[in-house]
């Protein structure tokens, strides 16, 4: 299912042309995705996109919170993972709800492990979809560059 969202994100969400759950059914399965993979990004992604559209919670707490991960999260996503989203959420590229969304995200892939590459790509997806393309970039300098984030 994973590398179904990415084929998603580099050949429609990335240029805004997003086609409707049925042409774009049949592309993926054109492609040689399998039906349940490709309805499970699908569902996946229809998920993120109302979560985005809801209003966000209000964090009376902001300076002050602390997220402790539950066991299945930990169990799920890796340390470096996590340790990727918090550092996103200390420079301010992402805020609360913005990670808790990310978090969602990655708990509800079918797989057992959630790596760094799809932590990132979670992040990336969930960050373009928000219109927010200038984080993006820096998401995406985190992802394809081997030598870590290049600081400016």
């Amino acid at each position: 299912m994973f590398e179904v969202l990415v084929f998603m994100f580099e050949n429609y969400i990335a240029h805004h042309s997003l086609p409707d759950n049925e042409i774009m059914t049949q592309e993926l399965s054109a492609a040689g995705f399998e039906k349940t993979d490709i309805v499970g990004a699908v569902d996946w992604f229809h998920e993120m996109k109302i979560m985005l559209t809801e209003p966000p919670a209000i964090y009376s707490h902001k300076n002050t919170s602390l997220r402790m991960f539950t066991d299945s999260e930990l169990k799920k996503i890796n340390t470096e993972s996590i340790s990727f989203v918090m550092f996103l959420q200390q420079a301010n590229v992402i805020n609360d709800v913005e990670r808790d969304l990310i978090v969602d995200r990655a708990m509800a892939l079918k797989q057992e492990q959630i790596s760094i590459e799809e932590m990132r790509w979670i992040t990336m997806i969930a960050l373009w979809n928000e219109g927010r393309e200038k984080d993006y970039l820096f998401v995406e300098d985190a992802l394809f560059n081997p030598r870590g984030l290049t600081l400016h």
